[in-house]
């Protein structure tokens, strides 16, 4: 992890606010800076009257002792110095979550709307407390004069902790728990059950935690692994801990909903009865990449990441009897009204070849594989709604038509839940380009991540109402979620590293109106939020400082520029302009670089280096040239726009590095080249990825065209060889019989369909394209 930056002159101590430095997150609705400040001590008492709010009073007054040093007294009346909670229910009838703040020289006065209202209102005043633990024995604390009133955005405001391929202990979920409270927000998704492990008691089926909680090992480093670490790994919740945990996040107004993956996702249930599987006497297959350990036949818990082929059988009513009876101890043990069903990345390869599940088909009329995923989702809905629960699904439940009542959890991007919302179906946003907490946050990430490249900014800046939907239909999105998915997050520091402070900025998108919302004026709170993050003891991300690079085009298309930029308040930017250089120059303008070679930056306070930023430059005739596409990429992976092919920097590592790369799921890759002046081209070398695991496939060709005009295009020369070079990375060369052009247009033909037997079967192929290189 980062920790290089020292924050200590920028995250200065000062133990009295003045009115703009109210660094609440996230931002109230409204508030009115007044006069004069009360004073916050150890004779300060808490006035409750009512019992319901014997729980805020609580919570308060731990959160003072754990992190201040001392408890306050609680009172049913005092004169002055006092802190009131009370819940009037008078505030914003109908509002769940409304409250109002007032702070005068004699009193804090929090009135809720609800009970929940009074939480987050106590919530609210502890961020006005003081930001380190208080080394005098009688501390005076000045908090200013205040008006706020406050009410969220959105009903459903939620985070998300899978434990299936990395088990977290009771302990962290309730600190998980915790963290969730401090910001406001109401709901944790409990993500239970994977391919790499069941994570909770089902008593009627002992062997879901004696057999499907424990895999064999684990590989080692980024997918496809650097071998497998052997280790027995694994762990799960009993029903007590289940219930522990519930009432825990119910003292803080948190909802807990259960997700239990069906029917994909599922190899950790099949390894504990082999029975549930369309073909219980086949063993489980290991992606052929990825090394596996101990025994090798029969049903395995999954050691690896990805998506798996042996599913739930469909056509077994065993199958549905038993997930049944999952839900029949499951629904008791959480008083949400949701149960998760997963229902994503479902291969339907195995119910192809299954005869009960085509018998299935047959019998209920349905057209393919797809409807038989409906007919199984809207099956379980019908049990579930008996139970008292409405279902929610990842959007692939809107393939072969929609559970009736069900709740779409859109996470493809928002097309699914804008398409859901048109049928007046509810919906929680979740798009994993916005709000996947574990993709790298920074390009200079040094950790292993999935990838992606989701930095704080563009968290804080995503909107969860999709601008095509009509006011009607907005209003069936109840909210969004950000999600932490643990394939490279093994351990409680590395969860609190991928969370902070990104998840500060989700909350302030999910509860503070949309036209209060200001990224700069966030900027200015973070400095305060850090310094609630060291008295927390949380280890948080500082890539909020890091050096970032920017390569950006030039006005004239000759060479390419190399900005660097730095959040950090007090430190200056130095660059080197080669490796073999040791000279250091001021930065203070974007370099032109013109051919290849390395430039470093570093960045520097007082007369200490806290950062170091290297990038290799690989030029080619192409490099920097203006190039058009024909189709652009998906809005996942939209690098820096068509640029990114020709920019000079070749990605060096695979998935990790994503953001670097164009990605394309289904169409072509179509680049048309302008370089400027006719010239002679002696070669084409397109850089890719393979990664069949993530669906990411090699091309299944490259073309290159020439043109003197730009219109017309001749063909020069063809591939269909991928040449892997390091990792998942890898080039498709095609050599040429010189030719003079101006224009190069380059077709890189998308793999197409997943063909069966291959990982993501009857998907559409993802194809990654990093850099043009024309010689």
């Amino acid at each position: 992890m980062k920790s290089t930056i020292s924050l200590l002159a920028f995250l200065c101590c000062s133990f009295i606010l003045s009115a703009q430095q109210f660094a609440i997150i996230p931002q109230p609705a409204a508030m009115i800076p007044g006069t004069g400040s009360f004073t916050f001590n150890r004779g300060t008492v808490i006035v409750v009257k009512n019992a319901v709010d014997d729980n805020s009073a609580s919570f308060l007054n731990d959160y003072i002792y754990d992190k201040l040093g001392f408890k306050l007294k609680k009172a049913k009346t005092a004169q002055s110095n006092f802190i009131q909670l009370v819940t009037v229910q008078t505030l914003v009838p109908g509002k769940e979550g409304a409250y109002e703040m007032t702070v005068s020289p004699k009193s804090i006065i929090i009135r809720g709307q609800t009970a929940s209202g009074t939480f987050y209102g106590m919530q609210t005043l502890i961020q006005l407390l003081p930001t380190e633990q208080l080394k005098t024995f009688h501390p005076t604390y000045y908090i200013p004069c205040v008006q706020i009133n406050d009410l969220p955005r959105f009903a459903y405001r939620g985070m998300h902790l899978d434990v299936g391929r990395h088990f977290f202990p009771v302990s962290f979920v309730k600190k998980y728990i915790d963290y969730l409270a401090l910001h406001k927000f109401n709901t944790f998704h409990w993500h239970l059950t994977e391919d790499q492990g069941w994570r909770i008691q089902i008593k009627k089926y002992p062997n879901l935690t004696k057999v499907g909680a424990w895999r064999n090992g684990t590989i080692i480093g980024r997918f496809p692994g650097k071998g497998n670490d052997g280790k027995r790994y694994g762990g799960y919740y009993t029903q007590a801990e289940i219930k522990e945990v519930v009432k825990y996040a119910a003292a803080r107004f948190i909802e807990v909903i259960p997700e239990i993956e069906m029917p994909g996702h599922s190899s950790a249930a099949i390894a504990s009865y082999p029975q549930l599987s369309c073909f219980p006497n086949e063993s489980t297959k290991h992606p052929p990449q990825c090394a596996s350990h101990g025994d090798s036949t029969g049903k395995q818990v999954q050691q690896t990441w990805g998506v798996f082929n042996d599913v739930f059988c469909a056509g077994k009513e065993n199958t549905f009897k038993f997930l049944q009876d999952v839900i029949d101890e499951i629904a008791p043990l959480f008083p949400s009204k949701y149960i998760h069903v997963g229902g994503d990345e479902c291969p339907k390869e195995n119910w192809k070849r299954c005869p009960l599940c085509q018998q299935r088909m047959k019998e209920n009329n349905l057209k393919n594989e797809h409807e038989l995923q409906s007919y199984f989702i809207q099956r379980m809905e019908k049990y579930i709604n008996s139970k008292g629960k409405t279902l929610i699904g990842w959007d692939e439940i809107l393939e072969g038509g929609l559970a009736q009542n069900a709740v779409v959890m859109s996470w493809r991007g928002e097309q699914g839940g804008t398409e859901a919302a048109r049928q007046q179906h509810n919906v929680i946003m979740t798009p994993d380009q916005w709000v996947y907490l574990n993709y790298s946050q920074t390009r200079n990430e040094d950790s292993i991540t999935i990838g992606g490249y989701l930095p704080l900014e563009k968290v804080y800046n995503y909107e969860p109402v999709p601008r095509e939907l009509t006011a009607e239909q907005s209003k069936y999105v109840l909210g969004a979620q950000g999600n932490l998915w643990t394939e490279y997050i093994g351990n409680e520091t590395i969860a609190q590293y991928m969370l902070f402070p990104r998840m500060s900025a989700l909350s302030e998108v999910l509860w503070t109106p949309k036209e209060k919302r200001n990224y700069k004026d966030f900027e200015k709170r973070l400095p305060t939020q850090f310094k609630r993050y060291d008295l927390w003891k949380v280890h948080y991300s500082k890539a909020y400082f890091d050096l970032n690079a920017v390569v950006m085009p030039t006005d004239n298309y000759t060479g390419v520029l190399w900005k660097i930029e730095t959040n950090h308040p007090t430190a200056e930017i130095r660059w080197i302009p080669s490796k073999y250089s040791s000279a250091l120059f001021p930065y203070s303008q974007p370099v032109l670089v013109t051919e290849s070679g390395e430039k470093t930056a570093t960045l520097h306070v007082g007369n200490k280096i806290v950062s170091v930023l290297s990038q290799s430059f690989h030029f080619s005739k192409a490099t920097g040239k203006k190039i058009t596409l024909s189709t652009p990429p998906s809005s996942k992976y939209p690098g820096d726009g068509a640029f990114t092919l020709v920019n000079g920097v070749q990605n060096e590592k695979g998935l990790e590095r994503s953001s670097e790369c164009l990605g394309f799921e289904g169409p072509d890759c179509e680049a048309v080249i302008d370089l400027g002046s006719t010239q002679t081209i002696n070669s084409a070398v397109i850089h890719t990825l393979n990664s069949g695991g993530s669906w990411v496939y090699p091309p299944k060709y490259v073309e290159v065209f020439t043109s003197q005009d730009g219109t017309s295009f001749n063909s020069v020369g063809k591939s269909e060889k991928f040449e892997p070079t390091n990792g998942l990375n890898g080039v498709v060369s095609i050599n040429l019989t010189p030719v003079t052009s101006r224009y190069v247009k380059v077709v890189v033909k998308n793999f197409g369909l997943i063909p069966s037997g291959m990982s993501g079967a009857g998907n559409n192929a993802w194809l990654f394209v990093d850099e043009i290189e024309v010689k």
